[in-house]
């Protein structure tokens, strides 16, 4: 190897162990060319590989335990080296160097890190299974990570935040929405992680990392149901678990390519589900493909029939309409490359559409947030009150009065019925989410701004009480690539099977007309 050349790798390598964010950069050729890839996905450019990095943190000590050195060029190589991390286990670095201007520079990377038994910013618990289902059912062969919000026998709930999680005692009983699915043949995979009690809508935590985003390397996941969601997304799972106050089970979804069905209220049991707000939680699920999906709504959501009843799909045994209204106000809170690409599917697909209008968002938004926090407060202000640190995130929410509480119950009753109004012989169709997942190093400022407007889309299906299914429908441009964003259907309350069909033929309809 060039004298050169290996004073560089060795350069490179202080730098990665003291996380020298200067000199990694220095390291790395300029321009859109450059790649480096890892099990999370590729990353093209210097300046999305440096914003990645900036957010990834340091690497965990290791030493070179062997290089090995390939001329391709002249004045081009290939470095493989065998990393020995202190804490055992080994990895691969895999490079392409290249001179430039008289400079050893990195091309192209790729990282294959040391075996991990788990993700810990995906997983708190895991086995292989936790639980087995039974043997035979509709569910037999699904893996399912669940939230760390509900009740499984033997486990403590955790909610995201370890201080809670040592407080809390095991459970002498798992909820109902982990029984049906045990029940339907699917085995837990394990308990996945939430954002910290589940108020937030990015996929953060603090306290165990930052879930990965599947479909976009660097980017957040979503949340707050953002550890299941990575869990399927990633082929660790097939069925995510979950709940959705203000779209937890919609944006992950949207963020990651996934199909997530947010149900009715009150249509899923909630027993044995650590609370939010109790008016607007609800249990979801998410899985990488329609049919999946409709499995499992069609078992968990249908009954037994008799002589008394049609169906055992209730509500849902005949076919919604193929009939959709979408929101004027919902295409106005889309980032522009979201509204281009859901008015392109829609021309393309030629669906019957009528535009509606549901009025000012905001006027969904406030009295959600007030009625949310004020539930939200009282469900946990307890505990909160003696940890500061914590109630920090829940500072606006013990602020709201009975008298803010009651006049935002209010506001919300008109709401609720345009909504209802609306879908009676319809479906509601909008963007799940303004635009694709952000940059984990997107700054406070603009997540918040992002938070905002995502949050004027999710919230009125909530305040309906409305089952709404996110379909990974739309690519949109991110950074030098592209990333998913989903469309959202919401129905009449009890009509979830029936939405989840029409979503997958929906699904089929504009596939078909792409490839044609």
């Amino acid at each position: 190897m060039p004298d050169e050349l290996r004073a560089a790798f060795e350069g490179y390598e202080r730098a990665i162990l003291t996380n020298d964010l200067d000199a990694l950069d220095a390291a790395f050729a300029p321009g859109d060319r450059t790649l480096r890839g890892d099990g999370a996905g590729l990353l093209v450019g210097h300046d999305t590989i440096s914003a990645f990095r900036g957010a990834r943190g340091g690497v965990s000590a290791r030493t070179i335990e062997r290089v090995e050195y390939r001329p391709l060029a002249e004045g081009v190589a290939l470095i493989v080296a065998v990393s020995r991390f202190a804490a055992g286990g080994t990895g691969l670095q895999t490079q392409v160097w290249e001179q430039i201007e008289g400079r050893w520079l990195i091309t192209a990377a790729h990282v294959t890190p040391r075996s991990a038994a788990f993700d810990r910013s995906i997983w708190r618990t895991v086995g292989d299974p936790l639980y087995q289902g039974a043997w035979e059912g509709p569910l037999s062969g699904l893996t399912v990570a669940v939230k760390d919000l509900f009740a499984i026998k033997g486990y403590r709930i955790g909610a995201g935040n370890p201080t809670y999680l040592d407080s809390a005692r095991a459970e002498t009983t798992s909820a109902p929405a982990v029984g049906d699915l045990l029940r339907g043949g699917a085995s837990l995979r394990g308990i996945a992680r939430t954002d910290e009690f589940a108020y937030s809508i990015a996929g953060d935590n603090a306290h165990y990392g930052t879930p990965p985003n599947a479909a976009v390397p660097g980017a957040l996941p979503g949340g707050s149901s953002s550890g299941p969601a990575s869990a399927v997304a990633l082929g660790h799972a097939d069925i995510a678990l979950a709940t959705d106050t203000a779209g937890s089970v919609r944006v992950p979804a949207s963020y990651q390519g996934l199909w997530g069905l947010r149900t009715t209220h009150d249509l899923v049991p909630r027993q044995g589900l650590l609370p939010l707000a109790q008016s607007f939680d609800t249990v979801g699920w998410l899985a990488r493909d329609g049919a999946t999906l409709q499995a499992v709504a069609n078992w968990c959501l249908s009954y037994d029939g008799s002589d008394s009843t049609d169906s055992v799909f209730g509500a849902s045994a005949a076919d919604l309409p193929w009939r959709f209204r979408v929101p004027i106000e919902a295409l106005a809170a889309a980032e522009p490359a979201t509204r281009a690409a859901f008015e392109e599917l829609i021309a393309a697909s030629a669906l019957p559409i009528e535009q509606v209008s549901l009025g000012d968002l905001d006027d969904y938004l406030v009295p959600f947030r007030t009625v949310q926090g004020a539930e939200a407060w009282r469900n946990n202000g307890d505990w909160l009150r003696a940890r500061p640190a914590v109630a920090a995130r829940f500072r606006a929410a013990a602020a709201v009065t009975a008298a803010d509480e009651s006049a935002a119950r209010a506001a919300l009753e008109p709401l609720r019925d345009t909504l209802h109004a609306l879908v009676r012989d319809a479906v509601l169709l909008l963007p799940t989410a303004p635009g694709p997942a952000l940059s984990r190093t997107a700054t406070g400022a603009e997540v918040d701004a992002v938070r905002h407007n995502t949050l004027r889309l999710t919230t009125p299906a909530a305040v309906g009480g409305l089952p709404a299914l996110s379909v990974p429908l739309l690519t949109v441009a991110a950074g030098r690539g592209t990333a998913p964003v989903g469309v959202s259907l919401v129905s009449r309350a009890g009509t979830d099977i029936a939405l989840v069909r029409l979503g997958r033929a929906l699904h089929t309809r504009i596939t078909e007309t792409e490839s044609a």
